[in-house]
This record gives structure tokens, sequence and C-alpha cells, in this order.
């Protein structure tokens, strides 16, 4: 009953302010990047003020966060690490499904902000576009996030790692972070719960090691809160 209370409040007075900051995010645009990094910094900062004061849930982090660009390679259980990424991470460049920039206002900021789009039809040409727009992230000292399995998973499987995850750690060179959450119980559902989202933040894998070994690796890491 105070699940279905608190998520009651929070899912209003979340996505009210939502909208207002979208567009906020849109209208900072021509004032330049950093308007718009900071506007979204303020979404995301808003959505992890909501889990914490109005679904009461606690955000904890185990592991170092490094600081110079990696491949961050997250676990997705649900939306809550999407939306949280500029709170966790500075100026992060996420791979985002190309679907999502279709969405008004959110789409066209989400391009300027500097997200990556995703398109797994598309083979091999996509797969030089999204390599392309990471190393220019990488040059302007930015994170980047992926989500190795390709989608929002239920807690406690493990799904096999898409085949572009590999191609862009190849291709890519830098170093992968591999990070487990542990957002679905809690946040994937109507009703969500308070308790403790954990990030475990993984050991550093260096580049240039064969797939097999960094798909294991990565795996066995982002399962770690399974």
């Amino acid at each position: 009953m105070i699940a279905a209370i608190r998520s009651i409040f929070y899912y209003p007075v979340f996505y009210g302010i939502s909208a207002l900051l979208v567009l906020i995010s849109v209208l900072s645009i021509p004032f330049g990047r950093d308007a718009l990094r900071r506007a979204v910094a303020n979404w995301s900062g808003w959505h992890r003020w909501c889990v914490v004061h109005l679904l009461g849930a606690k955000v904890r982090i185990e592991g170092e966060i490094p600081k110079h660009p990696v491949l961050f390679a997250i676990k997705h259980e649900s939306f809550f690490e999407a939306i949280d990424a500029p709170t966790l991470l500075e100026f992060p460049a996420v791979f985002a499904k190309q679907e999502l920039f279709s969405i008004p206002l959110w789409g066209h900021s989400a391009l300027v902000y500097g997200l990556i789009p995703v398109a797994r039809d598309q083979g091999a040409r996509m797969l030089r576009q999204m390599v392309a727009g990471a190393r220019e992230r990488i040059a302007d000292g930015r994170p980047l996030v992926i989500f190795p399995e390709g989608t929002r998973v239920p807690h406690g499987t493990r799904p096999p790692l898409q085949a572009g995850f590999a191609g862009l750690y190849k291709l890519l060179g830098i170093p992968v972070v591999p990070v487990a959450v542990n957002s679905g119980p809690l946040y994937h559902r109507l009703w969500k719960r308070s308790g403790t989202i954990t990030y475990r933040f993984g050991e550093l894998i260096p580049p240039g090691l064969p797939r097999e070994e960094v798909e294991a690796r990565v795996s066995a890491a982002i399962n770690a809160l399974n």
C-alpha cells in the first residue's frame, strides 16, 4: 500500500516537471552546449531527487569511477540507469536506440547533447557512424555509455551481449568499465518500491583483448548483482 501511494505521487510530480525541463532543454540549445548540458543535468538530478525523496529509495555506489574517457558497459534493468546517467557520470555520451530520437523535442535535444544513435538493422554502415561519433566524444574528453545487452532485461537474467559491443570495443581501442546495477526489482514495475539501488563498478578492462574474453569478463561483471 505504501509503495502504491508513493508511486501515485511520484508519477505526476516527476513527469509533470520533466515536461517543463525537456522544454527548457530545447529552448537552451541556441545558448550553446553548456546551457543544454546544465538543462539535462538538472532533469537527471530531478529524477534522482524524486527517486530518493518520493519513492524512498537509496542509491549506493561501489567501486571507483574513472575520470578519464572509458566505455562504461552498464547492466540495463529499468529506465532508472538511463535517466540517471548524467547524474552518475560527468557529461556522458550514451549509445541509444535510434527510434528514441524521433520523440518530439527530446530527440532533437538528445542529438545536440551528443547521444549516439544505434540502429542494429543497418549493419556495418551504422557501426562506422557509431565509431565516428564515439571518437568525437572521446576527443572532447567525454565518457561513453553503452547497455551491451541491447535493451532492458529482467533482474536475474543473463542474455548474451549484442554483437555490436565487441565491434565497438575493438574499433575504439579504449578501456571498458563494466557496471552492475540492480534497479529492476525496485524501479521496473508499476508500483515502485523503496530500498537500495546499487551501482557496482568493476575492474577496468584494457583494450585489445579477444572478443570471447572481453565479452565473458563484461558479462560476469555486469551480472554481479543478479
